[in-house]
This record gives structure tokens, C-alpha cells and sequence, in this order.
């Protein structure tokens, strides 16, 4: 039951993340520059996972550690799927996909697929939620 509830709390994540880029782009971006705001926005976004995380970590039912890395390994496989196929849906190269996974080209990506992946154990602990 709990990962069910975990994929409806992805969705929101994706909800948000998606206005976060939105925004992002709109905002960040002619003020720093595409590749600066993107690099800016992923510790936003992570921030913005974490605090959904936390308010939602309870309601998710996930209350042992493997548990909660499940939940975080769901994100993450979710997110994957979702960054790049809205990536090649908007006509990004292959290129430029994996470019903001690469940190020797800047890309910081693997930061924000980091909180995904253990912000539901980090949101528990923060809360006091998981069992020991």
C-alpha cells in the first residue's frame, strides 16, 4: 500500500518540480543565464522535495528504512522516466539531457536525483517516523 501512496506522492513532486521549471525559466533564467539557473534550480528543487517529503512522509506508511529507500527508489526510477522523456518530448538532444548529469560539464543533476532518492528516510528521521 505504501508504494501505491508513494507514486500519488510522486506526482505531486512532478507537479511541482514542473512549475519549479516553469518558473525557473521565466525568472532565473534571463537573470543568470540558462545553464547558472538551471545549476540554481536543482538546489531549489531539491529543498522542494525535501519539504514534500516531510509533510507527506506519514501519510505514505513507509516506517522501516528499506521501506523508505523504496519509496526514495521509486522517485528516483519515476523521475528518471519523467526528466527524459519530457526532455526528448520538448526536442532536447541526447546531448544535452546528459549534460546535466555530468558534473565535469556543470551539470548538478545527480544532486537533486540524491535528495530524491533519500528524502523519504531523511523526512522520517526529521519526524521522528521511522522505526528503529
Amino acid at each position: 500500500m505504501f508504494l501505491v501512496r508513494a507514486c500519488a506522492i510522486w506526482m505531486l513532486i512532478a507537479v511541482a518540480e514542473t512549475v519549479h521549471g516553469v518558473g525557473r525559466t521565466l525568472f532565473l533564467t534571463p537573470a543568470l543565464g540558462d545553464h547558472r539557473a538551471r545549476q540554481l534550480g536543482i538546489f531549489i528543487g531539491s529543498l522542494m522535495i525535501l519539504a514534500i517529503a516531510w509533510l507527506c512522509v506519514n501519510w505514505i506508511g513507509a516506517t522501516t528504512a528499506p521501506q523508505l529507500l523504496a519509496v526514495g527508489v521509486v522517485w528516483l526510477v519515476l523521475m528518471l522516466g519523467f526528466e527524459i522523456g519530457l526532455g526528448r518530448s520538448l526536442g532536447l538532444s541526447w546531448e544535452r539531457i546528459v549534460s546535466d548529469y555530468d558534473p565535469m560539464q556543470g551539470g548538478l543533476m545527480l544532486i537533486g536525483m540524491g535528495a530524491l532518492l533519500f528524502a523519504p528516510l531523511l523526512a522520517a528521521r526529521a519526524r521522528g517516523a521511522r522505526k528503529r
